[in-house]
């Protein structure tokens, strides 16, 4: 018998060639290093998690009437959509959440569609005095916080409020930022609490006062005027801008006088009820949660809100504001 080779020509062609292969290789890896850089940095990587919550309150039932006049209900409804993996229920008092677990190649937002709509099918088998209708909610991963910015000081939150609005609308200036939201501020409200028995004399009803308001406090368009051969517009602002201002609203008029708000009413510029409190140190403090867009650098936004928080407090925070 003869021995036979056989030559693999790729391999005899690297091998007599060894230059070009160490050239080309060193090029794959500095090509594969200067991608590895470019690729954007996570702390907490976006996942999707192709789950869907349905979320019921049921005041006064117990876990077992929750569990058949709630739960059973709709886990009959959304068993039959496409792509479902698991259905996991927990009934205890009061409260139902069905679980609703998909294939991963599932998009979350066409899978909340689908629930919703299963939901809604078996709303008619749901119990009549529920308090309100099923709550079909997704975890998403981006709208978590990346930072919290603490402002604090021996101020009232009013003064705080400004310095974090000023702040927000630079952090909010940066590419990599979806929004920033502010917690623990107060936020402005005129109240006007009306005296029934003086609006009744005057013969004015709410509807005339919120009418009357509505109307004063608007901007009207001038239309536009011609100046140096350019358009200019024009325009009347008559939005309040104190409750005193307000108080002077003409809403009716009696035996031919005026009847002026602040004589049916207490205007008060007050502030909205506060529905969240944050505190530091026993001091009033507000926070600034910090919301990334979805694929952008993590490591270059935190380093540009650093800069942005060095700057305030070295030039434009007052002594006794810290971060």
């Amino acid at each position: 018998m003869k021995d036979t080779e056989k030559e693999f020509r790729p391999t005899s062609w690297s091998i007599d060639n060894k230059v070009a292969i160490y050239v080309a290789t060193f090029f794959i890896c500095l090509a594969g290093i200067m991608t590895y850089n470019s690729l954007p940095k996570e702390n907490f990587p976006e996942v999707v998690f192709p789950q869907i919550y349905v979320a019921t309150l049921y005041p006064g039932a117990a876990p077992k009437d929750v569990e058949n006049l709630v739960s059973k209900q709709i886990e009959k409804q959304v068993k039959s959509i496409n792509g479902v993996k698991k259905i996991t229920s927990n009934s205890v008092q009061d409260f139902s959440n069905v679980i609703i677990e998909f294939e991963t190649d599932i998009e979350v937002k066409e899978a909340k569609r689908e629930v919703q709509e299963a939901v809604d099918r078996a709303k008619p088998d749901l119990p009549a005095n529920l308090l309100d209708d099923p709550q079909v909610v997704d975890i998403d991963i981006s709208e978590f916080p990346i930072m919290n910015i603490n402002i604090s000081g021996d101020y009232d939150l009013q003064s705080l409020k400004r310095y974090a609005e000023e702040m927000q609308d630079r952090i909010e200036t940066l590419k990599e930022i979806r929004r920033v939201d502010i917690i623990g501020a107060l936020d402005r409200e005129i109240q006007i609490n009306v005296d029934l028995f003086k609006a009744s004399l005057a013969g004015v009803s709410l509807e005339d006062i919120a009418n009357g308001i509505a109307y004063e406090n608007q901007i009207v368009s001038g239309g536009q005027l011609d100046v140096g051969g350019m358009k200019r517009s024009l325009s009347v602002n008559g939005e309040f801008v104190s409750a005193a201002q307000m108080g002077n609203t003409v809403i009716g008029s009696i035996k031919g006088g005026k009847i002026y708000l602040k004589d049916i009413a207490e205007v008060v510029d007050s502030h909205k009820e506060q529905e969240s409190f944050a505190r530091l140190d026993e001091k009033n403090v507000i926070t600034l949660n910090v919301i990334k867009r979805g694929g952008e650098n993590l490591i270059l936004a935190s380093d540009q809100i650093n800069e942005i928080v060095k700057d305030f407090e070295e030039n434009i925070l007052p002594q006794g504001i810290k971060i």
